[in-house]
């Protein structure tokens, strides 16, 4: 059995988790997943379905993780410690990480269902405000360096630059020069290309 069983779907989420497990080298199994016949074994380690859910097999015990953030995250915790913060970027990488899981998210998947809230009282109550302002904020957090820690990929590179990757792709973010340069960057990466060619050649099959 491999290290690693990865629930997943080409067509999804799971290939930022996908990625995530080369960067790290990880030895991993893929399950793929069915929308409409969601296997037995995926409901049992997460009742939500979701995909990713990657399950680590690791000392006798099976260790469930969801999430995009925390896969990538928990997987350079485990398997590859230099690709974590040292002590003088966990501010960057923490802040980073959790800007992009939150606020970008939001504003990403608000913006494209149509949801709105005009009222800047009302705005405040919101984990991105605008999506103009979150926008905005991101491109300023990420400009004057190369990654999320400067000049140094880490994990959350993995997570961050996944959002700013499918938000060009898709035009979910919007095509500023520091976003695309950053993306840029990480397609260059031999771990994102072989991952992104797994993924892309399931869904040629499907």
């Amino acid at each position: 059995m491999a290290d690693f069983t990865l629930f997943t779907n080409p067509m999804s989420r799971g290939q930022i988790a996908r990625w995530a497990l080369h960067e790290v080298g990880a030895d991993y199994d893929t399950q793929l997943v069915d929308w409409q016949n969601k296997p037995e074994a995926l409901l049992d380690a997460n009742p939500m379905g979701k995909v990713p859910t990657l399950v680590h097999h690791h000392n006798g015990h099976d260790h469930v993780v969801t999430e995009c953030a925390a896969i990538c995250h928990y997987l350079g915790v485990m398997q590859a410690p230099e690709l974590t913060p040292q002590a003088e970027e966990m501010a960057d990488y923490f802040r980073m990480l959790f800007f992009a899981a939150g606020p970008v998210e939001q504003a990403v998947v608000s913006r494209s269902m149509g949801w709105s809230v005009d009222d800047p009282q009302k705005q405040g109550m919101l984990g991105f405000g605008t999506y103009d302002k979150a926008m905005d904020a991101f491109e300023t957090l990420l400009a004057g360096r190369n990654y999320v820690c400067g000049e140094r990929f880490t994990m959350a590179d993995v997570y961050v630059g996944s959002q700013v990757d499918w938000g060009l792709g898709f035009g979910s973010i919007p095509k500023r020069q520091v976003f695309e340069d950053y993306a840029g960057r990480l397609r260059e990466r031999p771990a994102y290309q072989a991952a992104k060619m797994i993924d892309m050649n399931l869904i040629k099959e499907a």
